[in-house]
């Protein structure tokens, strides 16, 4: 039962498991990484600001704030239409509000209910008032 070769295995893969955990145990890939997301958050922004003017911009990133994973598609679908021609000049504030009109009427809306279901306890109950002697 006591394989040593098992072991080494079985330790190599353990090894392997957490290195995929943490991201990579190496520094330098993790640094490596980094410095490729931010190029690409880079590039991104300066294609961004060449497709949106001052006011759409603005509007872009108070979206970001507030809904992150909205903003995020949003942007991701200005560059493909970008891409593919749709857009030819540079989209100000008032066609970027129409892009995201028609996106949330595409999205499917989240209907939260709250429910407030009231219950008395025993002791809160008004028939008891002629109980207490008064």
């Amino acid at each position: 039962m006591d394989d040593p070769e098992l072991d080494a295995i079985r330790q190599q893969r353990m090894q392997q498991m957490q290195a995929s955990l943490n991201g990579g145990s190496n520094p330098e890939q993790q640094k490596k990484a980094q410095e490729q997301r931010q190029a690409q958050e880079d590039m991104k922004n300066s294609v961004l600001s060449q497709l949106l003017d001052q006011d759409a911009r603005a509007r872009l990133n108070t979206l970001k704030l507030s809904k992150p994973d909205k903003a995020q598609m949003v942007e991701g679908m200005i560059i493909r239409m970008a891409q593919m021609g749709q857009i030819g000049g540079k989209l100000d504030d008032a066609n970027l509000v129409k892009l995201l009109e028609s996106l949330n009427q595409q999205m499917p809306r989240s209907t939260s209910a709250v429910k407030f279901d009231r219950r008395r306890a025993a002791l809160d109950s008004d028939e008891d008032d002629d109980d207490y002697g008064i």
